[in-house]
């Protein structure tokens, strides 16, 4: 299997220092309360980062996606912009790293005095960890994806806009995925429309024209909106639209979105061969457009 997420192997990260609650600790020693309520509830919410030529791509918008996300669940991060910018830069210069780095920045409502979910029994608080690694992606052919039962649910149940640590619906499509036969997942919406994967936003091409789901039922991607704008930005007409599987099937490209990799071509739907199972043309006119708007940022 092939992970979207699969990256070049690196020594140093054995020897990476992680911020917990404002130490840098060595890895074998960063470590979390059995209390914590993001390890026993998946209470809390998340930011995954990236590091060009020494900057955060799109910084600004992923802290307002964190600060968002911290608000609906009514959780006080405890620090300011600033303040993370400040965490995130003392990682970054205690682990050396200038490029080809990933953050992964989790916030949670802290260590639980009881083992039950209520929040007001989180005595301590929040718990904070980044984890930064030197990452490369590393992805030696196109994604093999296959359609699951799981959806991306209604926003009354669990928002699939938010970025929370509750990931179990994902894992659950990601497993059914690979014992398929694929590397992820591909999910629908409530009305069986193309949505998401498990891990990644998903677009097709089709005659020329770019379409990615409505956005009603995925990840509000960071990436995913930056490969919008360029496209209209370039004159390449994208639309967010309902499509069905047969359309999917039918399409000339494909390719997911996400921090980690970027644009990730797919291959392969349900054992049906996109396009050529290559990269096609506008799958690499977006990596370039995206990788001009990151130099620019």
């Amino acid at each position: 299997m092939v992970s979207t997420h699969q990256s070049e192997e690196d020594a140093r990260n054995e020897n990476i220092l992680i911020w917990v609650n404002g130490a840098l600790k060595p890895r074998p020693e960063a470590m979390v309360s059995v209390y914590d309520s993001g390890f026993m509830l998946g209470d809390g919410v998340w930011e995954g980062l990236r590091l060009y030529d020494g900057k955060w791509a799109f910084l600004d918008d992923h802290l307002d996606r964190l600060f968002e996300a911290a608000l609906a669940i009514d959780l006080d991060i405890g620090l300011d912009r600033d303040g993370v910018i400040a965490a995130l830069e003392d990682t970054r210069a205690a682990n050396g790293m200038t490029t080809d780095a990933h953050a992964r920045l989790m916030v949670t409502r802290g260590v639980k005095m009881r083992p039950f979910q209520h929040p007001a029994l989180s005595i301590s608080g929040p718990t904070v960890v980044i984890i930064m690694e030197h990452s490369k992606p590393s992805i030696p052919r196109p994604i093999r994806l296959a359609t699951v039962p799981h959806q991306r649910g209604l926003p009354m149940t669990q928002d699939p806009k938010l970025n929370s640590h509750s990931k179990l619906n994902c894992i659950l499509a990601c497993i059914a995925a690979e014992k398929a036969g694929a590397d992820e997942a591909l999910m629908l919406d409530v009305h069986g429309f193309v949505n998401t994967t498990n891990a990644c936003n998903f677009f097709i091409v089709r005659k020329g024209e770019v379409w990615t789901s409505t956005g009603d039922y995925c990840m509000n991607g960071i990436t995913r909106q930056k490969v919008i704008d360029v496209c209209r930005a370039d004159g390449i007409p994208v639309f967010e639209r309902n499509y069905s599987l047969v359309e999917t099937y039918g399409a000339d490209e494909a390719f997911l979105t996400g921090t980690f990799g970027a644009q990730t071509p797919v291959g392969e739907i349900d054992g049906r061969v996109i396009g050529d199972g290559q990269p096609g043309p506008m799958t690499r006119r977006i990596r370039t457009l995206y990788k001009e708007l990151v130099d620019r940022s």
